[in-house]
């Protein structure tokens, strides 16, 4: 499907890529320095334990900082594995493209052509869903859908057979709703093209290819290694251990689930940065292939909570005053992880945490990371407009409702906007209703405050907007809730 380039073609992009444009070839990494700025950061921000690597010219440099459970005091190493959370997706895109470099499929086919057990409530949208759509969160099918398939190895097949229930965001191609359903069923496409599991076929097509051997999917592999433990707690204050380190069930590994060190997530980051080369030359995307995947599919409009401009196949794409970069984020419980690129500069960073005030330690310190080794200016962070705007609340007032969450949108007890998200089904276990104060951005952008810092830096964005069928939705998390009431 791609064109594969030749061997020599391959080594010059290479070269090129890690050159950069405008950027010095003897650009140093100050170890030291970033040490004692990682390990204050950390502190201040409550953060018990960290991992960073950064991929510079080249070169993996790799940091830790902390304790993986505050409870034992087990300190963080450069070795130790954390949970990735959504970054698991580009992991899963990234196999989708080898299939396609291998002519196995069509990402402009339906995705019933491979699995025609497929299905959602609208057989329209059923018939003509594709494989590109799901890749890039256009094809309507929604997030939160949490059903546990088992642990066994038909746990995919189980979790699609489920989802033919689960109703859309939005009709397909309508608009980008950040959609995990999407990436499982992305995973068993996986596992029909190739015979094998997902996890299995991850080994097998990245993992062992790029020699990535604290990379994995399963609780019972990770415990071979220094595994970091989930903490939650109270804002600017040190987390606690938490109950439990990670319920999410397997079938949902394809979009939420990959461990991972830090330093094994900057060499995959590092292979899409080379143009599909692995370290020792061995080619495991086409150059084509890597190109495609951050190729911008769709303009978004909630700009803020992933610091998006778009999304490729896959990649969360950015637009730093003209610098392109690409990466993602993940969140498990009380676990967050940054993944960020710059190819202009050769650069790739990845920042693994355990709980605490994650999003300022991130965006503290990738803000003097991406400036210094980069030439990045990252934006301020998300806030109240200066002077608020005169709103019309009205039509915003209601229930908006998809598969796992209600938002209810109403007006406080001073008249002044108040927003309700609750985790309902097979989501309701995994968090308690977050109550958040609205205040105006524009009249359908709102900063909302109570959210906690680890899901944004001081405030969380909620965006309000029309599909082109007239459905009004609401956008939290990159998500298109539709009005219901």
């Amino acid at each position: 499907m791609f064109e594969t380039m030749s061997r020599n073609a391959d080594r010059e992009v290479q070269a090129h890529i890690n050159r950069g444009q405008g950027f010095s070839t003897d650009r140093r990494f100050d170890v030291d320095h970033w040490q004692q700025r990682f390990d204050e950061l950390r502190a201040v921000h409550h953060v018990p334990g960290a991992s960073l690597a950064v991929v510079l010219d080249a070169q993996v440099y790799e940091l830790a900082s902390g304790v993986l459970h505050r409870g034992t005091g087990v300190a963080v190493t450069t070795d130790s594995v954390f949970l990735a959370g959504s970054i698991a997706k580009v992991y899963t895109a990234t196999l989708i493209m080898r299939l396609a470099d291998a002519g196995k499929l069509d990402l402009n086919a339906p995705v019933v052509d491979i699995l025609p057990e497929f299905a959602t409530p609208d057989p329209e949208a059923t018939r003509t869903i594709t494989i590109r759509q799901l890749l890039s969160h256009t094809g309507g099918v929604t997030n939160d859908f949490n059903f546990d398939g088992g642990r066994g190895d038909d746990c995919l097949a189980r979790y699609v057979e489920a989802a033919r229930r689960v109703a859309l965001d939005c009709p397909p191609g309508t608009a980008i709703s950040y959609g995990g359903l999407g990436y499982v069923v992305l995973g068993r496409v996986v596992e029909r093209l190739t015979g094998l599991t997902w996890d299995q076929a991850l080994k097998n097509l990245l993992f062992e290819p790029l020699g990535l051997h604290r990379s994995m999917t399963l609780p019972e592999e990770a415990l071979r290694f220094r595994v970091a433990m989930s903490h939650l707690g109270e804002p600017a204050m040190l987390p606690d251990p938490a109950p439990f380190w990670d319920p999410m069930p397997r079938a949902v590994g394809p979009a939420g689930r990959v461990i991972v060190s830090a330093g094994d997530m900057a060499r995959f980051a590092q292979m899409h940065l080379d143009g599909g080369l692995a370290p020792d030359g061995t080619r495991v995307l086409s150059a084509d292939a890597v190109a495609a995947m951050r190729h911008r599919e769709v303009d978004v409009p909630d700009k803020w909570t992933v610091s998006a401009d778009g999304w490729g196949l896959g990649w969360t794409l950015y637009d730093w005053d003209g610098i392109a970069g690409y990466g993602h984020d993940g969140a498990a419980i009380g676990q967050y992880a940054y993944l960020r690129v710059v190819p202009q500069a050769g650069v790739a960073l990845a920042l693994m945490t355990n709980g605490g005030a994650a999003r300022l330690l991130y965006a503290e310190l990738f803000r003097d990371l991406l400036a210094e080794l980069a030439g990045v200016v990252l934006p301020a962070p998300f806030a109240p407009a200066s002077v608020p705007p005169a709103i019309d609340l009205a039509p915003l007032l209601g229930t908006y409702q998809r598969e796992g969450v209600v938002i209810t949108v109403s007006r406080g007890d001073d008249g002044s906007p108040h927003l309700r998200y609750e985790f309902v089904d097979d989501m309701s276990d995994l968090s308690p209703p977050l109550e958040m104060d609205l205040e105006p951005v524009t009249e359908t952008v709102f900063a909302a405050s109570g959210a906690g810092p680890s899901f944004s830096e001081d405030y969380m964005p909620v965006v309000f907007s029309t599909l082109s069928n007239g459905t009004r939705v609401c956008y939290v998390g990159m998500r298109a809730t539709p009005k219901t009431a």
